[in-house]
Order: structure tokens, then sequence, then C-alpha cells
């Protein structure tokens, strides 16, 4: 059993962080008016299913002016 426990100690963090930078960017793509490149409802996609990499590439390329 802490076989299988070892592993997820080191996993909840990093699934902590991909949570939470999903919900800020989910958030912040709904307040926003414009966005870079593409879509919202591309970059909403992206963001849910691109995993921790998702967020980061609306914060880098996809967030407009406001």
């Amino acid at each position: 059993m802490n076989e299988i426990l070892n592993p997820l100690k080191i996993l909840w963090p990093l699934l902590a962080l991909q949570l939470l930078l999903m919900i800020w960017a989910v958030i912040d793509l709904v307040r926003r008016r414009e966005v870079k490149v593409l879509p919202k409802w591309a970059w909403a996609l992206i963001i849910v299913f691109v995993n921790l990499f998702g967020p980061i590439i609306y914060f880098v390329a996809g967030r407009g002016e406001e």
C-alpha cells in the first residue's frame, strides 16, 4: 500500500497547480472582452484539455488588451 501512496505524494502538488492554473485561466478568459490569436471557445478548449500547458499558453499568447 505504501508503494502506491509514494508516487501520489509527489503528484499532489502538480495536480493542485494544474487545477489552480486552469481555474484562474478560465475566469480570466470569461472576464476579458477580447483575446488574441484564437476565438474564446478555442482558448477554452486549450485551457481545459491541454493540461498544465494549456493555461500557460493562454497566459503567454492569448490574453488580449483589457
